[in-house]
């Protein structure tokens, strides 16, 4: 009980902190603009391919009475505002390719969240002569873009209608200007006599393509989020390689699949019916980093009566904008659980918006968001370094109890625990203020890696605070450190190390394993840390200095002398005072485990 409490408390929190990162957290080409953006949506129509001309008996096999709109020609639609270019096609009268106007990817080029080659949506419904018929096995005609208002705002709509078996299945998209989602509704009319009373099914197949700089941390931040209708949140496992799969019969808000910093979502104006949600990876796939699959099911009877509509979210996965789409939609930005998103929720993104407002550089907002969080936290960090200097002020009698029992571990600390209580000190009270700041230590490493404000935001040597910085390239790959040096993980393992070194100042008594394991755990994270985010390895490094200059602070308002004459003050008033609470708990514990050594000693004696 008489180690370096500082020390203590940054070794148990860097084990919890490797406890949680390993079982419980959950991973320049500028394209020219148009002169000129659309206020409004448009729309461009390009023929693609020429018409089709299947076998009519092997179509009428396959499709029945909806055999007669298998024949077409495909086109591709556009609709368009400033954040979104949307490609639909004919074949179908499906969403074909998703471009988010305003991002790129790390490596430059355009970014489609989903295109032709990736990504397939598609519904599919029975016929009551057992027939499976897919939209995109039909061509649809298109009409619009029709003008149409709501929130006050002017849109467009873009109407796919298929002529069928007597009735006609159409399919309405909308688009607001400056909106991430799309509005979708289907009506199938006039098909009662040939579509059976079945659920129909909407499946996205989604293959993840890279877009950031890191694969493996983009692999793991992808996967599908959904909310129940019985306000029940859940996810695929995210960093999992092995495949995921769950199902539920029951209804389901919203699925959505998220890429790293990117959500394509599936919002029902009422609830899809049940869904089954899986992703698997292959390691070996040097295009696709994950396949994530949504398999949703729509009420026939809404289909229907026109009532199957349902909401397209494509856009950033940012917090602010995420929860004004749907109830608990915000989630698909992990920012850890429990205590710890309540954090990063109500304290860290608020003050780290407000500072946005007013500085350009995100590397100077994360070192001022270190100094208020420093700030806040300084009675904590003054109780540490207190607790620090009355453990200094008793080192002789420490040492004396040390020299008194020698080869006596169990004497030492009951004389010790005696000290400390005729003294009036408690061996914790460095430790918990020290703990009490693992919220804000455990929320950022949450916060830096998924949050977009810091996505392809340079600073210093660092192009990209979202992802690892490149000091140097390495030519060959080394297991548990990757093939780069990250100097700001360098800079914060130099500056632990020094904080470290001046901790074990403050009380020479540190001696043995501790005394090791306090050097070694820098190192450790060294390692752990050369890939994450280099804004969470800047803002470790800005609070060590921090730390470093509060303590030298500190250290001009504690005088030793006048601790020293607090405690013998405190000898005096405690000198016939016996143990109470947690030190009385301790010493017993202490006493019974003496006295089963003694009995231990005895019983090997009489062999």
């Amino acid at each position: 009980m008489d180690k370096n409490s500082a020390t203590t408390g940054l070794f148990i929190m860097s084990a919890m902190l490797l406890v949680y990162m390993f079982f419980f957290a959950p991973k320049v080409e500028e394209e020219a603009k148009n002169a000129t953006k659309p206020a409004a949506t448009a729309v461009v129509r390009d023929t693609v391919a020429t018409a089709t001309t299947p076998d009519s008996a092997m179509m009428v096999r396959q499709l029945g009475a909806f055999a007669g709109a298998a024949q077409g020609t495909a086109q591709q639609v556009q609709l368009q505002n400033d954040n979104l270019t949307l490609t639909f096609t004919s074949k179908g009268g499906l969403i074909e390719a998703v471009r988010l106007n305003n991002y790129k990817t790390f490596f430059g080029k355009p970014l489609f969240l989903l295109d032709a080659q990736s990504a397939k949506l598609d519904t599919r419904f029975r016929t009551l002569d057992g027939r499976t018929v897919r939209f995109s096995d039909l061509y649809f005609e298109s009409s619009g873009p029709q003008p149409f208002a709501a929130d006050g705002k002017t849109g467009q709509r873009l109407t796919f209608t298929a002529q069928v078996a007597g009735g006609s299945i159409e399919q309405v998209y909308t688009l607001l200007p400056g909106s991430y989602e799309v509005g979708y509704n289907l009506r199938m009319q006039g098909l009662d006599r040939v579509v059976a009373q079945e659920p129909l099914t909407l499946t996205f197949v989604d293959n993840v393509r890279q877009n950031e700089q890191d694969a493996k941390q983009n692999r793991n931040h992808s996967t599908i989020n959904h909310y129940l209708a019985k306000d029940d949140q859940g996810a695929l496992a995210e960093a999992s390689e092995n495949p995921e799969e769950q199902t539920f019969n029951e209804p389901v808000k919203w699925a959505a699949h998220k890429h790293d910093f990117f959500v394509a979502g599936l919002i029902a104006d009422n609830n899809f019916s049940t869904g089954k949600f899986n992703s698997t990876v292959d390691l070996n796939d040097s295009t696709f980093i994950k396949t994530l699959t949504s398999s949703l099911t729509i009420p026939v009877a809404d289909a229907q009566s026109g009532k199957a509509g349902m909401r397209f979210f494509f856009g950033p996965n940012s917090f602010s904008l995420l929860k004004q789409v749907a109830p608990e939609f915000d989630r698909n930005v992990y920012l850890g659980w429990g205590l710890f998103r309540w954090v990063n929720r109500f304290v860290i993104i608020p003050i780290f918006h407000f500072l946005e407002q007013f500085i350009g550089s995100y590397g100077i907002i994360i070192a001022i968001l270190v100094l208020i969080i420093k700030l806040v936290t300084w009675p904590l960090t003054y109780k540490t370094y207190e607790s620090q200097a009355r453990m200094k002020v008793l080192k002789p009698e420490i040492d004396e109890i040390k020299e008194k029992y020698p080869d006596d571990q169990v004497k030492q600390q009951q004389e010790t625990m005696k000290l400390y209580q005729t003294f009036g000190v408690s061996p914790l009270s460095g430790c918990v203020p020290t703990l009490l700041t693992i919220p804000i230590l455990f929320a950022m490493f949450q916060f830096f890696p998924n949050a977009i404000e810091l996505r392809q935001q340079s600073f210093l040597w660092a192009k990209d605070l979202s992802s690892y910085d490149v000091f140097i390239k390495l030519p060959f790959y080394v297991k548990w450190y990757g093939d780069h040096v990250s100097l700001f993980t360098l800079l914060m393992t130099a500056s632990t190390l020094l904080m470290t070194w001046q901790s074990q100042q403050m009380n020479t008594a540190m001696q043995g394993p501790m005394k090791f394991y306090s050097y070694l755990m820098p190192l450790v994270f060294m390692f752990v840390l050369n890939s994450f985010a280099a804004g969470l390895t800047w803002y470790y490094f800005v609070s060590n200095m921090v730390t470093f200059a509060q303590q030298a602070i500190t250290r001009s308002f504690v005088d030793d002398t006048k601790i020293r004459a607090k405690l013998e003050a405190n000898q005096v008033k405690n000198k016939d005072k016996k143990p109470s609470g947690f030190q009385a708990r301790l010493a017993e514990a202490m006493k019974a485990t003496q006295e089963r050594e003694a009995a231990a000693k005895r019983q090997a004696g009489k062999k």
